[in-house]
């Protein structure tokens, strides 16, 4: 068998999200999976893959059924699947983990083919605004947890779906301001701590490739909402990273 060197890095496709068009949405990305190569060596799923979600005890979100079984499916053949909550789908408890994927905390460093990757959604790294800091305490208190959990699903997902896609209509597309940006500070600071090759972030709904003056190149992955498949392939053989 040949070895594995492709490695795979997406964010931000909001499953779920009721804006354009969900379900071309969902089918582009279930494509996108359907081309990774089972002969692949991991894929990294950096946030924000659903609009919402949130698990109770025995039931989980049913949009994106087709795309979980692709994710076991994918894992089945050998490809490890990471990932990391966003601030859309922070509410994943251990459901993820159950079928095999395995959970990473920002900011994550990881060496792969002799490179040194920091990766993570972006969101609070470096510092963020202080409602949005509140905003994700509230989310993470296990009491606000608990009382959400007494809402019928119906009830809940319908609050939920309705409130962000109300906010998503009230935001203007966003830029990366670069180095006005806490998270570019965040990578610059880091990088000349320790070598890092590559920062790989989403959140921002922006595509962004910048060489800091380490030498580091920071790449942001631009969010699925506006169609293409937006996505980073590292081959570990050759330590290029590419943007596609």
């Amino acid at each position: 068998m040949a070895e594995r060197s492709q490695v795979y890095f997406v964010a931000d496709v909001h499953l779920g999200l009721r804006n354009a068009d969900p379900a071309e949405r969902e089918q582009r990305f279930l494509d996108f999976l359907a081309g990774i190569p089972d002969d692949a060596m991991a894929l990294y799923l950096l946030g924000d893959i659903w609009d919402f979600w949130y698990e109770y005890h025995d039931v989980v979100p049913r949009e994106g059924a087709r795309v979980v079984a692709r994710f076991i499916a994918l894992m089945d053949a050998g490809v490890q699947v990471y990932f990391f909550p966003g601030n859309h789908d922070l509410w994943c408890f251990s459901f993820f983990e159950s079928i095999g994927m395995k959970r990473c905390t920002q900011p994550h460093l990881v060496e792969i083919g002799g490179k040194t990757l920091c990766l993570g959604h972006g969101d609070l790294l470096g510092g963020a605004r202080p409602g949005y800091k509140f905003m994700l305490r509230v989310f993470n208190s296990r009491i606000a947890q608990a009382l959400f959990s007494t809402l019928h699903p119906r009830i809940a997902f319908g609050l939920a779906s309705g409130w962000s896609g109300g906010n998503r209509k009230r935001h203007t597309e966003y830029h990366f301001k670069g180095e006005d940006e806490p998270l570019y500070r965040f990578a610059l600071e880091q990088s000349q701590q320790v070598h890092v090759d590559y920062f790989i972030f989403g959140h921002f709904h922006d595509a962004v490739d910048l060489t800091l003056p380490t030498g580091a190149r920071l790449i942001i992955l631009k969010d699925w909402l506006s169609g293409g498949t937006p996505h980073a392939l590292f081959d570990t053989v050759t330590g290029e990273l590419q943007i596609r």
